[in-house]
């Protein structure tokens, strides 16, 4: 039984109040950890201890110095990389495969990518002739933003968080991120890396709890907190806004998606089946990039939808260490009780339920897992709830369209606008149609292929701002112009 103590200025502290709360594993549902809930005293130590960092020795470090201890960071994650794995999938549920090639490389590489990033980016500068005949020169100089709250999302919990973190830090800023209260390891255990590299204390923080009446809602509240990056739900987004009003501070988002997947007649059957498969089963369908709606051109409609059961049918589940474990669980039974509701709506709205539906037989005490069936539906009007709303579970809807011009109307007609997938070998039309879609990310013949240097954020409900490469900058610093009048 683990116990996660909050990080702050260095050291693993409990909270005031003595409350607690649960970690559970969702494979089986057995108790694993038990977490330090945070309050008000907790935020406020931790933003205070933010707040001396970075006028303290942090603030003070040149921009070679930084990059040396993110390099550290990042070689600290992988020399930890078994830990860092366990913790993961102990949270999580994920299959080992997934999380081993994924979460904790690019968990580790974040450091590294924004440690390159900030030891390269350009700033500008202007000669100008003044009034009385002289001259003078304009130059730019990039500044931290001071104290940022991170508040982090639970699908892909030591990824997401380094990928705010990380820029954050490069940036020269100090950050107190709140994990989601469902994944509370890795930004733990990060802690004790900070530690053995030589962060100093103050520049990396976390503090455990939920959102209302919770550390969430003090974070975000703080008004010694400059800046606030968010990844999650639409409406916990719009409250986060909502906080950030007061003192006029920035905000970053990355919230819902409810992302469509195109598939042409003409294009490669088999990598399209294969992609889009992937893009609605991958992490039992809890990633803010998945498909759950799919438009397949009329002419390979039926074959297409008899090869994504054919797909979905072979993801078997089991636990995380077998490498014939297809798909994990859900993250808990209140999210499967969710993604359950959708299933039920499905099918009392008249779906055609092609393979799914339910929750599949699992043996010993897997049973008491959060699992559930990948799903394929077909036969739902535009206007039904499981088209419309995000769902965040192993499922699409799939349809047929006929013409370029309606499938481009149906992948718009939503309030989010994260990215889509689309699926030709006319590169004329992937041209002609990836401006047309109301997305921040068009990926075409493939999906969740990302080059980190490139903008990722969403339009509409699915978020403000972007991230990646010099992308992030913008949100992490300000510009300060300088004007020195030397003639």
């Amino acid at each position: 039984m683990k116990e996660f103590k909050h990080f702050i200025n260095g050291k693993f502290v409990g909270s005031q109040s003595g409350k607690k709360f649960e970690d559970r594993n969702p494979v089986d549902g057995s108790v694993i950890g038990m977490v330090h809930e945070g309050g008000k005293p907790e935020v406020d130590a931790a933003v205070a201890a933010a707040r001396a960092a970075l006028h303290g020795p942090w603030g003070r470090m040149t921009v070679p110095q930084r990059v040396e201890l993110l390099y550290k960071v990042a070689d600290g994650i992988n020399a930890r990389f078994d830990e860092f794995l366990a913790a993961e999938v102990a949270d999580t549920g994920k299959p080992v495969s997934l999380a081993s090639h994924l979460d904790i490389p690019r968990g580790a590489a974040n450091f590294k990518i924004f440690a390159d990033v900030i030891k390269n980016v350009p700033t500008e500068s202007f000669e100008m002739a003044t009034p009385d005949g002289g001259s003078a020169l304009n130059y730019s100089v990039r500044v931290p933003r001071g104290v940022v709250g991170v508040i982090c999302p639970w699908n892909l919990p030591l990824l997401l968080m380094t990928w705010k973190v990380g820029p954050a830090l490069a940036c020269g800023n100090t950050v107190v991120v709140k994990p989601s209260e469902e994944t509370p390891a890795t930004a733990t255990l990060l802690g004790e890396v900070m530690n053995a590299v030589g962060v100093p204390p103050g520049v990396y923080n976390v503090v455990h709890g939920f959102g209302p009446d919770s550390a969430g809602q003090y974070l975000t509240e703080s008004p010694d907190i400059n800046a606030i990056t968010f990844t999650g739900e639409t409406r916990t987004g719009q409250a986060i806004m909502g906080a950030a009003a007061k003192g006029l501070r920035p905000v970053s988002m990355e919230l819902g998606g409810k992302n469509p997947g195109i598939v042409f007649a003409d294009a490669d059957f088999d990598a399209a089946v294969e992609g889009i498969s992937k893009a609605a089963f991958a992490n039992c369908g809890q990633v803010c990039l998945g498909t759950e709606r799919v438009y397949v051109e009329r002419p390979i409609f039926d074959k297409f939808v008899a090869a994504l059961k054919v797909k979905a049918e072979a993801m078997k589940p089991g636990i995380p260490s077998d490498s014939h474990t297809g798909i994990g669980p859900l993250i808990s039974h209140e999210q499967r009780d969710k993604v359950l509701s959708f299933y039920k709506k499905a099918k009392d709205e008249g779906a055609t339920v092609v393979t799914g539906g339910g929750v599949p037989d699992m043996p010993g005490n897997l049973k008491n897992g959060s699992w559930i069936q990948p799903t394929i539906w077909t036969g739902l009007p535009e206007s039904s709830d499981v088209i419309r709303k995000e769902i965040f579970g192993p499922c699409c809807h799939v349809a047929p369209f006929d013409t370029e011009d309606e499938v481009v109307a149906l992948a718009n007609d939503t309030p989010y606008g994260l990215c889509t997938t689309l699926w030709t070998k006319d590169l004329g039309r992937a041209h002609r149609l990836s401006p047309r879609i109301d997305v921040g990310l068009t990926w075409i013949n493939s999906w969740f292929l990302r080059d980190l240097r490139t903008p990722f954020g969403g339009s509409k409900a699915s978020g403000i701002g972007r991230e990646g490469g010099v992308h992030s900058l913008e949100f992490y610093t300000e510009l300060r112009n300088v004007c020195i009048k030397y003639a």
